[in-house]
Protein backbone atom coordinates (compact mmCIF):
# COMPACT_ATOMS: atom_id res chain seq x y z
CA UNK A 1 0.00 0.00 0.00
CA UNK A 2 2.65 2.47 0.75
CA UNK A 3 4.09 1.53 -2.68
CA UNK A 4 1.07 2.51 -4.57
CA UNK A 5 1.15 5.55 -2.36
CA UNK A 6 4.03 6.45 -3.21
CA UNK A 7 4.02 5.92 -7.14
CA UNK A 8 0.64 8.11 -7.12
CA UNK A 9 2.45 10.88 -5.46
CA UNK A 10 5.30 10.99 -7.35
CA UNK A 11 3.19 11.42 -10.44
CA UNK A 12 1.16 13.49 -9.56
CA UNK A 13 4.55 15.55 -8.98
CA UNK A 14 6.17 14.61 -12.10
CA UNK A 15 3.06 15.12 -14.36
CA UNK A 16 2.14 18.68 -13.27
CA UNK A 17 5.61 19.95 -14.67
CA UNK A 18 4.26 18.50 -18.41
CA UNK A 19 0.60 19.42 -17.23
CA UNK A 20 1.49 22.84 -16.94
CA UNK A 21 3.92 23.40 -19.90
CA UNK A 22 1.21 21.44 -21.86
CA UNK A 23 -1.94 23.49 -21.26
CA UNK A 24 0.42 27.30 -22.45
CA UNK A 25 1.14 25.07 -25.50
CA UNK A 26 -2.55 24.11 -26.05
CA UNK A 27 -2.92 27.61 -25.84
CA UNK A 28 -0.81 28.71 -27.87
CA UNK A 29 -1.40 25.90 -30.59
CA UNK A 30 -5.24 26.60 -30.54
CA UNK A 31 -4.67 30.11 -31.97
CA UNK A 32 -2.74 28.75 -34.86
CA UNK A 33 1.02 29.23 -33.82
CA UNK A 34 3.63 26.11 -32.56
CA UNK A 35 5.81 27.36 -29.94
CA UNK A 36 8.92 25.07 -29.91
CA UNK A 37 10.79 27.66 -27.26
CA UNK A 38 8.64 25.79 -24.30
CA UNK A 39 12.39 24.00 -23.11
CA UNK A 40 13.67 27.55 -22.95
CA UNK A 41 10.79 29.22 -20.62
CA UNK A 42 11.30 26.10 -19.10
CA UNK A 43 14.87 26.93 -18.21
CA UNK A 44 14.33 30.71 -17.73
CA UNK A 45 11.02 30.01 -15.11
CA UNK A 46 13.44 27.29 -13.20
CA UNK A 47 16.10 29.72 -12.57
CA UNK A 48 13.99 32.50 -12.02
CA UNK A 49 11.88 31.12 -9.24
CA UNK A 50 15.25 30.01 -7.49
CA UNK A 51 16.95 33.04 -7.49
CA UNK A 52 13.20 35.01 -6.10
CA UNK A 53 13.24 32.65 -3.38
CA UNK A 54 16.66 32.71 -2.94
CA UNK A 55 16.06 36.72 -2.19
CA UNK A 56 12.90 36.61 -0.47
CA UNK A 57 11.91 33.42 0.61
CA UNK A 58 8.54 33.04 -0.44
CA UNK A 59 7.35 30.62 -3.41
CA UNK A 60 4.72 32.43 -4.34
CA UNK A 61 6.66 34.86 -5.25
CA UNK A 62 9.09 33.06 -6.87
CA UNK A 63 5.87 31.17 -9.09
CA UNK A 64 4.84 34.51 -9.64
CA UNK A 65 7.98 35.98 -11.27
CA UNK A 66 8.54 32.93 -13.36
CA UNK A 67 5.15 33.83 -14.65
CA UNK A 68 6.22 37.23 -15.70
CA UNK A 69 9.53 36.30 -17.16
CA UNK A 70 7.72 33.69 -19.36
CA UNK A 71 5.16 36.46 -20.21
CA UNK A 72 7.84 38.80 -21.54
CA UNK A 73 9.48 36.43 -23.41
CA UNK A 74 6.49 34.77 -24.69
CA UNK A 75 5.93 39.03 -25.59
CA UNK A 76 9.26 39.13 -27.85
CA UNK A 77 8.12 35.36 -29.54
CA UNK A 78 5.01 36.73 -30.47
CA UNK A 79 6.31 40.08 -31.70
CA UNK A 80 8.47 37.63 -33.97
CA UNK A 81 5.39 35.35 -35.15
CA UNK A 82 2.67 37.25 -35.14
CA UNK A 83 3.63 40.86 -35.96
CA UNK A 84 6.65 40.20 -37.59
CA UNK A 85 5.29 37.16 -39.39
CA UNK A 86 9.02 35.64 -39.01
CA UNK A 87 8.57 31.24 -39.47
CA UNK A 88 8.02 30.01 -35.91
CA UNK A 89 9.94 27.08 -36.25
CA UNK A 90 13.22 28.71 -36.78
CA UNK A 91 11.90 31.38 -33.98
CA UNK A 92 10.82 28.56 -31.34
CA UNK A 93 14.14 26.67 -31.99
CA UNK A 94 16.05 30.20 -30.89
CA UNK A 95 14.11 30.77 -27.94
CA UNK A 96 15.26 27.24 -26.42
CA UNK A 97 19.09 28.35 -27.24
CA UNK A 98 18.87 31.51 -25.84
CA UNK A 99 16.23 30.65 -22.62
CA UNK A 100 18.66 27.46 -22.01
CA UNK A 101 22.12 29.43 -22.77
CA UNK A 102 20.93 32.25 -20.96
CA UNK A 103 19.39 29.84 -17.71
CA UNK A 104 22.83 28.42 -17.91
CA UNK A 105 24.72 31.27 -18.16
CA UNK A 106 23.17 33.13 -14.94
CA UNK A 107 22.39 30.14 -12.98
CA UNK A 108 25.76 29.06 -12.19
CA UNK A 109 25.78 30.95 -8.36
CA UNK A 110 22.75 28.66 -7.88
CA UNK A 111 23.94 25.71 -9.09
CA UNK A 112 23.79 23.11 -6.41
CA UNK A 113 22.24 24.45 -3.50
CA UNK A 114 18.84 23.52 -2.65
CA UNK A 115 15.88 26.53 -3.17
CA UNK A 116 15.45 28.70 -0.10
CA UNK A 117 11.73 27.94 0.15
CA UNK A 118 9.94 25.70 -1.67
CA UNK A 119 5.52 24.86 -1.71
CA UNK A 120 4.27 23.41 1.37
CA UNK A 121 2.23 20.02 1.49
CA UNK A 122 -1.83 21.17 2.31
CA UNK A 123 -3.97 18.66 3.25
CA UNK A 124 -7.19 18.63 2.85
CA UNK A 125 -9.32 17.69 5.98
CA UNK A 126 -11.08 15.01 5.81
CA UNK A 127 -10.03 13.17 2.50
CA UNK A 128 -6.28 13.51 3.46
CA UNK A 129 -7.03 10.84 5.87
CA UNK A 130 -8.12 8.03 3.46
CA UNK A 131 -6.04 4.87 2.97
CA UNK A 132 -3.68 4.55 0.16
CA UNK A 133 -5.60 7.43 -1.65
CA UNK A 134 -5.74 9.82 0.78
CA UNK A 135 -1.66 10.53 1.39
CA UNK A 136 -1.28 10.66 -2.51
CA UNK A 137 -3.91 12.95 -3.79
CA UNK A 138 -4.96 15.33 -0.95
CA UNK A 139 -1.55 16.22 0.42
CA UNK A 140 0.03 17.61 -2.04
CA UNK A 141 0.98 21.40 -2.63
CA UNK A 142 -1.73 23.96 -3.40
CA UNK A 143 -0.17 23.92 -7.01
CA UNK A 144 -1.19 20.40 -7.41
CA UNK A 145 -4.98 21.26 -7.23
CA UNK A 146 -4.61 24.02 -9.83
CA UNK A 147 -2.73 22.27 -12.17
CA UNK A 148 -5.24 19.06 -12.55
CA UNK A 149 -8.29 20.57 -11.74
CA UNK A 150 -8.98 24.32 -11.75
CA UNK A 151 -6.71 25.02 -15.28
CA UNK A 152 -8.06 22.11 -17.42
CA UNK A 153 -11.17 22.80 -16.36
CA UNK A 154 -11.21 26.49 -16.72
CA UNK A 155 -9.66 25.92 -20.10
CA UNK A 156 -11.89 23.45 -21.40
CA UNK A 157 -14.80 25.64 -20.50
CA UNK A 158 -13.16 28.19 -22.45
CA UNK A 159 -11.85 27.18 -25.60
CA UNK A 160 -15.22 24.93 -26.30
CA UNK A 161 -18.60 26.57 -23.87
CA UNK A 162 -17.60 29.99 -24.60
CA UNK A 163 -18.40 32.73 -27.69
CA UNK A 164 -14.34 33.64 -26.88
CA UNK A 165 -13.55 30.55 -27.24
CA UNK A 166 -15.21 29.97 -30.41
CA UNK A 167 -13.76 32.74 -31.79
CA UNK A 168 -10.04 31.40 -30.09
CA UNK A 169 -10.55 28.26 -32.53
CA UNK A 170 -11.50 30.20 -35.30
CA UNK A 171 -8.35 31.55 -35.54
CA UNK A 172 -6.46 28.61 -35.31
CA UNK A 173 -8.46 27.31 -37.93
CA UNK A 174 -9.03 29.85 -40.51
CA UNK A 175 -7.65 33.39 -39.89
CA UNK A 176 -8.67 35.24 -42.63
CA UNK A 177 -12.21 33.81 -42.24
CA UNK A 178 -11.97 35.00 -38.38
CA UNK A 179 -10.61 38.45 -40.01
CA UNK A 180 -13.82 38.78 -42.14
CA UNK A 181 -15.86 38.18 -38.98
CA UNK A 182 -14.43 41.01 -37.29
CA UNK A 183 -12.58 38.62 -34.76
CA UNK A 184 -8.95 40.67 -33.86
CA UNK A 185 -6.55 37.92 -35.35
CA UNK A 186 -3.11 39.76 -34.60
CA UNK A 187 -4.29 40.23 -30.55
CA UNK A 188 -5.87 37.31 -30.36
CA UNK A 189 -2.78 35.24 -31.39
CA UNK A 190 -0.19 37.26 -29.55
CA UNK A 191 -2.01 37.43 -26.10
CA UNK A 192 -2.63 33.85 -25.80
CA UNK A 193 1.04 32.85 -27.26
CA UNK A 194 2.30 35.07 -24.73
CA UNK A 195 0.20 33.62 -21.89
CA UNK A 196 1.45 30.15 -23.17
CA UNK A 197 4.60 31.19 -22.61
CA UNK A 198 3.42 32.58 -19.34
CA UNK A 199 2.76 29.26 -18.55
CA UNK A 200 5.32 27.11 -19.43
CA UNK A 201 7.69 29.69 -17.35
CA UNK A 202 5.30 28.40 -14.14
CA UNK A 203 6.40 24.87 -15.52
CA UNK A 204 9.65 25.54 -14.86
CA UNK A 205 9.21 27.34 -11.13
CA UNK A 206 6.88 24.56 -10.15
CA UNK A 207 9.60 22.13 -11.31
CA UNK A 208 12.38 23.86 -8.73
CA UNK A 209 9.90 24.87 -5.94
CA UNK A 210 7.85 22.24 -5.57
CA UNK A 211 9.60 18.90 -7.87
CA UNK A 212 13.20 19.06 -7.42
CA UNK A 213 13.88 21.82 -5.45
CA UNK A 214 17.22 23.10 -6.30
CA UNK A 215 18.78 24.63 -9.67
CA UNK A 216 21.22 23.08 -12.20
CA UNK A 217 21.97 23.11 -15.58
CA UNK A 218 19.86 20.88 -17.26
CA UNK A 219 17.15 20.59 -14.23
CA UNK A 220 14.76 20.51 -17.42
CA UNK A 221 15.85 17.66 -19.13
CA UNK A 222 13.95 17.57 -22.13
CA UNK A 223 10.44 18.06 -20.41
CA UNK A 224 9.45 20.91 -23.28
CA UNK A 225 9.72 19.15 -25.85
CA UNK A 226 7.79 16.07 -23.85
CA UNK A 227 5.21 19.10 -23.34
CA UNK A 228 5.25 20.01 -26.87
CA UNK A 229 4.46 16.04 -27.83
CA UNK A 230 1.69 15.38 -25.37
CA UNK A 231 -0.32 18.30 -26.78
CA UNK A 232 -0.01 16.18 -30.10
CA UNK A 233 -0.75 13.10 -28.18
CA UNK A 234 -3.99 14.53 -26.72
CA UNK A 235 -5.23 16.57 -29.71
CA UNK A 236 -4.70 19.90 -28.75
CA UNK A 237 -7.26 19.16 -25.95
CA UNK A 238 -6.75 20.57 -22.32
CA UNK A 239 -8.32 17.87 -20.47
CA UNK A 240 -6.71 14.76 -22.26
CA UNK A 241 -3.66 17.03 -22.28
CA UNK A 242 -3.44 16.90 -18.53
CA UNK A 243 -4.25 13.22 -18.40
CA UNK A 244 -1.74 12.59 -20.54
CA UNK A 245 0.63 14.52 -18.16
CA UNK A 246 -0.11 12.37 -15.31
CA UNK A 247 0.58 9.07 -17.59
CA UNK A 248 3.98 10.25 -18.18
CA UNK A 249 4.14 10.87 -14.13
CA UNK A 250 3.35 7.54 -13.48
CA UNK A 251 6.38 6.43 -15.52
CA UNK A 252 8.45 8.68 -14.20
CA UNK A 253 7.19 7.43 -11.03
CA UNK A 254 7.88 3.59 -11.87
CA UNK A 255 11.61 4.55 -13.00
CA UNK A 256 12.54 5.86 -9.50
CA UNK A 257 10.56 3.33 -7.67
CA UNK A 258 12.62 0.84 -9.73
CA UNK A 259 16.34 2.44 -9.20
CA UNK A 260 15.47 2.50 -5.36
CA UNK A 261 14.40 -0.88 -4.97
CA UNK A 262 16.83 -2.05 -7.29
CA UNK A 263 14.90 -3.42 -9.51
CA UNK A 264 17.13 -6.00 -12.26
CA UNK A 265 17.17 -3.61 -14.60
CA UNK A 266 19.58 -0.81 -16.16
CA UNK A 267 19.22 2.41 -14.21
CA UNK A 268 19.76 3.86 -17.71
CA UNK A 269 16.70 2.34 -19.12
CA UNK A 270 14.83 3.46 -16.05
CA UNK A 271 15.56 7.04 -16.51
CA UNK A 272 14.96 6.86 -20.11
CA UNK A 273 11.07 5.14 -19.71
CA UNK A 274 9.76 8.86 -20.46
CA UNK A 275 11.53 9.84 -23.31
CA UNK A 276 10.79 6.16 -24.54
CA UNK A 277 7.35 7.23 -24.31
CA UNK A 278 7.33 9.94 -25.87
CA UNK A 279 8.51 8.32 -28.85
CA UNK A 280 5.78 6.16 -28.51
CA UNK A 281 3.40 9.10 -28.28
CA UNK A 282 4.84 10.48 -31.69
CA UNK A 283 4.54 7.20 -33.92
CA UNK A 284 0.87 6.61 -31.80
CA UNK A 285 -0.68 9.07 -34.50
CA UNK A 286 1.11 7.87 -37.57
CA UNK A 287 -0.07 3.96 -36.91
CA UNK A 288 -3.47 5.32 -36.32
CA UNK A 289 -3.92 8.17 -38.11
CA UNK A 290 -6.63 6.97 -40.19
CA UNK A 291 -9.15 5.72 -37.70
CA UNK A 292 -8.72 8.71 -35.55
CA UNK A 293 -8.00 11.65 -37.93
CA UNK A 294 -10.46 13.76 -36.40
CA UNK A 295 -8.88 13.51 -32.71
CA UNK A 296 -5.35 14.04 -33.82
CA UNK A 297 -6.04 16.95 -36.49
CA UNK A 298 -4.24 19.97 -35.78
CA UNK A 299 -5.82 23.55 -36.21
CA UNK A 300 -6.03 23.97 -39.60
CA UNK A 301 -3.80 26.90 -39.77
CA UNK A 302 -1.26 25.83 -37.05
CA UNK A 303 2.69 27.11 -38.07
CA UNK A 304 1.24 29.32 -40.71
CA UNK A 305 1.39 33.44 -40.31
CA UNK A 306 -1.64 35.50 -41.59
CA UNK A 307 -1.17 37.78 -44.10
CA UNK A 308 -4.07 40.26 -44.04
CA UNK A 309 -3.63 41.23 -47.94
CA UNK A 310 -3.40 37.77 -48.84
CA UNK A 311 -6.92 35.92 -49.60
Amino acid sequence: MDLITGILSTALLAGGVLALAALGEVLAERVGVVNLGVEGLMSLGALTGVATVAAVPSPTLGFAAALAVGFAFGCVFAAATVLLRANQVLCGLALTLLGSGLAATLGRSYAGAPAAAVFPRVAVPGLADIPVLGPALFSQNVLIYAIYIVLPVGLHLLLFRTRHGLNLRAVGENPAAADAAGIPVAAIRFWYVALGSSLAGGAGAYLTLAFVPSWSEGVVAGRGWIAVALVIFAGFRPLTAVAAALLFGVITALGFVGQARGWPVAPAILSMLPYLGTVAFIILPVVAWRRLRGWFAAPAALGLPYHRDVR
